[in-house]
């Protein structure tokens, strides 16, 4: 992990979207709001990070009035995008892609028997994402839709448009040259923790935070978790794809070193880009388990996402600055 930065370096902020920078309502407050214009003020580079694709991310963001070149790395690494605005377009930065024959053998690994058969609980993403940032119907490739919609009701239902059912879901990978950005399963902690014990047997899958990975390696797993609504949502990238990797390749063409990086998040998928920070800062509605790693690795804890953890871990940044 890099040395730890003083707040005075800080020149980039990197900060997770759900349970971070969103409240519970799925909005950014307005302290929250104030504290990333007086940031962008203040010429600190501004990143969000985010699980979302980029489309479902950039519609709670652009009506924000953020500056059209904060950078969005969405799909938990796989993508990375300029924010944009009304009239600019989002400018790519980078992207990655499932293999074709890797998507292929995902969709028929996970079949079984019963409860075991996982491909109800199965959405593939693939990046349609036009000038403008908006996402056209067969970004998001499902086989069965009652599980999900069980499961992930509200996202179903924002994303219905983008929504394409294929039965069988191989149909939608006949293209090669057309390979998705990543895939997903979603179901109970208790579920998800038997698929991604099944995954992990195979010696071509690993799991975010196991960087010491080998060129073996196809898929990384992702885990965000909701106890509270006992929700796992675990993220399949193609390798070497996290949060972590995307900021420093970002910072790194920005001329920012590690040691000046601020990352702010509060679940599973956020522990890499913690990790390659040179301060790192989870919130106080993470889990115990996260909050307890956080203590030992010497990050701050910050206010929970309802009471405007965000906002607090940037002003006291700035204040150092101005300090």
């Amino acid at each position: 992990m890099p040395a730890e930065a003083d707040n005075s370096s800080i020149r980039l902020i990197a900060i997770d979207m759900d349970g971070t920078l969103l409240g519970e309502d799925g909005r950014v407050s307005p302290r929250n709001l104030a504290a990333l214009h007086t940031m962008e003020a203040r010429g600190v580079q501004l990143v969000v990070a985010t699980g979302r694709r980029h489309s479902y991310a950039m519609r709670v963001l652009r009506p924000l009035g953020l500056h059209h070149e904060a950078i969005l790395i969405s799909s938990n690494g796989t993508v990375s995008r300029t924010l944009g605005a009304d009239s600019i377009p989002s400018q790519l930065l980078a992207r990655a892609h499932l293999p074709h024959a890797t998507a292929l053998w995902l969709c028929d690994h996970i079949r079984g028997e019963g409860d075991m058969d996982f491909r109800n609980a199965l959405v593939l993403t693939f990046d349609r994402t036009r000038p403008d940032g908006e996402d056209s119907r067969g970004a998001l490739v499902v086989e069965h839709l009652d599980h999900l919609t069980a499961s992930i009701s509200r996202w179903m239902t924002a994303n219905e448009p983008y929504l394409l059912q294929v039965q069988p879901i191989e149909r939608a990978l006949t293209d090669a040259n057309d390979p998705p950005i990543q895939a997903m399963l979603c179901g109970t902690l208790e579920r998800m923790a038997v698929a991604e014990a099944r995954l992990l047997e195979h010696p071509g899958v690993t799991v975010s935070g196991h960087e010491s990975e080998s060129a073996r390696h196809q898929l990384m797993l992702h885990r965000t978790e909701y106890p509270a609504r006992d929700l796992s949502i675990l993220d399949i990238l193609p390798a070497g794809c996290s949060k972590g990797a995307a900021l420093l390749t970002l910072a790194h063409s920005c001329g920012i070193d590690a040691a000046e990086i601020l990352a702010i998040g509060d679940n599973w998928n956020d522990v890499s880009m913690l990790q390659a920070a040179g301060r790192a800062v989870v919130m106080d509605n993470a889990p115990e388990e996260l909050k307890s790693i956080a203590r030992n690795s010497g990050w701050s804890i910050a206010p929970s996402n309802r009471d405007d953890g965000v906002a607090e871990a940037i002003e006291s940044t700035l204040a150092a600055v101005v300090g």
